[in-house]
């Protein structure tokens, strides 16, 4: 099934939603397995990548402006060999949402607990929001 998911992070100077599209098995019934289902495919797509070798680094004016858009600019590069496991990525990604740390919706409906049912439908869009905790003084 052909989705789409958006990234948000509450801590970027601009409030840039990317609407990217995404494709999951239609069998997914619960926040939970809708979470492990992605983390296991970017962990997958992360793990795929493999280590840059280029001599010399460079950006053409078109990384620089697109990078800039975003806030960051960098070369992308991975300089370790090291890889993910999926199944210790599942376990943070969970733990990190029953922590609070991201919220998830699906359209404007906001799923609250892991074994919440999910509704999702072709072109469905689905939004992430990691949160950022504000530092300073409590008194």
């Amino acid at each position: 099934m052909n989705i789409f998911i958006n990234l948000k992070s509450t801590g970027k100077r601009k409030p840039i939603l990317n609407k990217s599209p995404y494709q999951i098995p239609e069998n997914i019934t619960t926040l939970q397995q809708l979470i492990e289902t992605i983390t296991r495919q970017e962990v997958a797509a992360y793990n795929s990548r493999g280590v840059d070798n280029m001599l010399i680094p460079f950006l053409h004016e078109t990384n620089i402006s697109n990078q800039a858009e975003a806030g960051k600019i960098g070369f992308g590069r991975l300089y370790s060999e090291k890889k993910a496991d999926p199944d210790q990525s599942v376990k943070v990604a969970l733990q990190g949402f029953e922590d609070g740390l991201f919220k998830v919706l699906i359209g404007e409906n906001e799923l609250l607990e892991l074994d919440d049912p999910v509704d999702i439908h072709e072109g469905d869009v689905l939004t992430f929001i990691r949160l950022t905790f504000l530092a300073g003084r409590l008194w």
